[in-house]
């Protein structure tokens, strides 16, 4: 039987989740273009700002769970926050991306999701209710595959 993509014996899959948020922030950076794009006379500071926080919720809501997704599948979100640091910057061609990141500040998506997911799970270590408390212990079983699970990013610090 050949199982596809999005029927409901499948359920959804990274990609399919992942290019719902891409098409997501496209909307929204459409719609606010006239405030982040070149020709915008906001200052810098603003369009950081107005970056921070409308944009960066809509892809960082459930980034917990993005540790166990693909490393191409999170460069497609990451791509987009390149090009849009990049549009609100104004930043030339030769500029590279890990200038403009350090130059604002503004961690890249994987660092994000390592320290996102570091403080969901010390968080859950923390909880008074035994339940929550059992959802941090990794499960004990032995993996074929070299897939990752959410509790695997539990032990990377918040700096790092």
């Amino acid at each position: 039987m050949l199982l596809y993509k999005n029927s409901p014996t499948n359920g959804q899959t990274w990609l399919t989740h992942i290019k719902t948020k891409r098409r997501q922030l496209n909307l929204k950076l459409r719609g606010m273009y006239w405030l982040l794009g070149r020709r915008s006379k906001l200052s810098l500071e603003n369009k950081l700002l107005l970056y921070k926080c409308v944009l960066k919720p809509i892809w960082t809501y459930g980034i917990q769970l993005w540790g166990c997704a693909k490393r191409s599948h999170t460069q497609i979100i990451q791509r987009l926050q390149s090009k849009i640091l990049r549009s609100i910057t104004n930043a030339p061609w030769y500029v590279s991306n890990s200038t403009i990141h350090n130059d604002l500040h503004i961690p890249f998506v994987a660092t994000e999701i390592s320290r996102l997911s570091f403080l969901y799970h010390q968080r859950l270590a923390g909880h008074h209710n035994a339940l929550i408390n059992a959802m941090t212990i990794p499960p004990t079983i032995v993996r074929r595959l070299k897939r990752q699970w959410p509790t695997d990013l539990s032990h990377i610090t918040a700096e790092d």
